[in-house]
């Protein structure tokens, strides 16, 4: 559970609420992981790293945190339902300030809450999902709000595109809409599906990134490590194309189970900070 003096980076040490610009959400949630827990541990882990980052970007020449960058008390709750709607009302705070909204998982189902606010105040809006699994049942062990059901709720609230998917179900075959997937093992060693890929968004778009969409060789503290995942630099120019063509509304990492090996936790913390450092530059 994440420490409530914790926050991203020590920034609120040099910045109050209302001054900031990104606010950060843990939301340390894992009552429905199907094998390894843990994934409540990962807010505070990827908080606790976040520190050691050096805060000047090279890539974009720029020190993001200089927007203001808060981080809130952790979200608690103890079912499904109780953390969807408390995460549903914490975006819908931030958004209501004009502020963009960063939420650590947690699993994935934390993501729901956050878009349903997102819809709320964006009537045409699209969703981009970095993941390993399609996470596309319509319920699992009897809950629709399992983390393998997370993108079937989305995908009824506005339109997904799925980058890195390489594990599935049989059934999430009919839900699956082939002409906005890309598959690992199709996309792993080229580029040119970035544009297609981009061209399925809507202008305005929130991402998901479930840590497991990295190789396990990189990431290996998730709670389902696939093997064959994407490498960190072509994520990271997947983020840095959306960034540049699409306005990204607010986004999402979830997933970290960490373990002995701080290297994940400290990758964590420098995707969140890479990522926003391309929105804000």
């Amino acid at each position: 559970m994440a420490d409530k003096r914790m926050s991203f980076g020590n920034f609120n040490e040099d910045f109050e609420l209302p001054d900031a610009n990104i606010v950060i959400l843990p939301v340390p949630f894992d009552r429905t992981s199907t094998w390894q827990k843990g994934a409540n541990k990962g807010p505070h882990a990827i908080l606790e790293a976040s520190p050691n980052l050096e805060f000047y970007d090279i890539e974009t020449g720029t020190e993001v945190y200089r927007r203001g960058i808060y981080t809130k008390k952790p979200i608690q709750a103890d079912s499904s339902e109780t953390m969807v709607d408390s995460v549903f009302e914490a975006v819908q705070t931030v958004l209501r300030q004009e502020q963009f909204p960063v939420i650590i998982g947690g699993e994935h189902s934390v993501s729901l809450g956050a878009v349903r606010a997102v819809h709320n105040h964006n009537s045409h809006f699209s969703v981009l999902q970095l993941d390993a699994h399609s996470d596309l049942r319509d319920t699992y062990l009897g809950s629709g709000l399992n983390h393998a059901c997370v993108m079937a709720r989305i995908r009824e609230i506005c339109p997904i595109v799925q980058v890195g998917i390489r594990s599935m179900d049989i059934t999430e075959m009919d839900a699956l809409d082939r002409e906005r997937v890309f598959f690992a093992h199709e996309i792993h060693d080229r580029e040119d599906w970035m544009d297609r890929a981009l061209d399925l968004l809507e202008d305005r778009v929130y991402v998901t990134i479930d840590l497991d969409v990295f190789d396990p060789g990189i990431m290996p503290s998730t709670g389902t490590p696939e093997p064959g995942g994407l490498g960190w630099y072509q994520v990271m120019r997947l983020l840095k194309r959306v960034a540049d063509r699409k306005t990204v509304i607010g986004f999402d990492v979830v997933e970290l189970c960490p373990g002995a090996n701080k290297a994940p936790d400290f990758m964590a913390a420098k995707l969140i900070y890479q990522f926003l450092s391309y929105i804000w530059r």
